[in-house]
């Protein structure tokens, strides 16, 4: 069967739509393992690492054909190096999936709820929800403002991240019993952060692909 050009193209939207959902859904699961304490669906997360890692490679395997066949330029070259971007980051989003998952696998540790909560755990994890709807809504109606969105939202992670030092060192200094606890929870934070750091890359590849423009190492207020 002979594929054009806008048929190709079509495909590759489609399974970059595909991986978005589908890293959305390991960090998701990764997330309710964790809090849950969940050992079979950390499993279910981890073997589905496989399907992550195939859907990564056809992506990448059709990118360069696309290149290759049809030597792109303007807004379809836009598009297709953009695609490869996002496959990367999204890929690696997932990895952090698999790494958290690992984590609950390994380690047979619960989370004490006032920890989280003082660790400002579901503010974190509702902010990379929100991130996640945003950059969604901008790859499906090809808006580049709700990928904006996303900038500032890093933020309140970063903020989250840049205090959990302290925050732990108090409380192993009030009660050293929660060493493993707090260690296992900085991980976590600190994939998080990562995770945000990915989903702003995405933005911005969503962005250059939209309008056409740069916002790499721009300064976002």
């Amino acid at each position: 069967m002979i594929i054009n050009a806008q048929e190709q193209r079509a495909s590759l939207n489609e399974a970059g739509f595909e991986m978005l959902i589908l890293c959305i859904s390991q960090i998701e699961k990764a997330t309710e393992a964790f809090l849950t304490h969940d050992s079979d669906l950390a499993e279910e997360v981890i073997n589905t690492e496989t399907r992550v890692n195939a859907l990564d490679l056809k992506i990448e395997n059709d990118c360069e054909k696309f290149l290759a066949l049809y030597t792109p330029v303007a807004i379809d070259l836009r598009f297709i190096m953009a695609i490869l971007k996002i496959n990367f980051d999204l890929e690696r989003i997932a990895d952090h999936a698999y790494g958290i998952s690992k984590y609950i696998v390994d380690q047979d540790i619960k989370i004490a709820p006032e920890l989280l909560k003082t660790l400002e755990f579901e503010k974190m994890h509702k902010t990379i929800l929100s991130m996640f709807d945003d950059i969604t809504a901008a790859y499906e109606e090809k808006e580049a403002k709700f990928a904006r969105k996303v900038f500032k939202k890093d933020k309140i992670l970063d903020k989250i991240n840049a205090n959990s030092f302290a925050i732990i060192e108090e409380e192993i200094k009030k009660d050293a019993s929660v060493i493993d606890q707090t260690l296992l929870v900085f991980s976590v934070i600190k994939k998080f952060e990562r995770i945000g750091d990915l989903i702003k890359n995405v933005a911005e590849e969503i962005i250059f692909y939209i309008d056409a423009e740069v916002v790499k190492h721009k300064k976002i207020k």
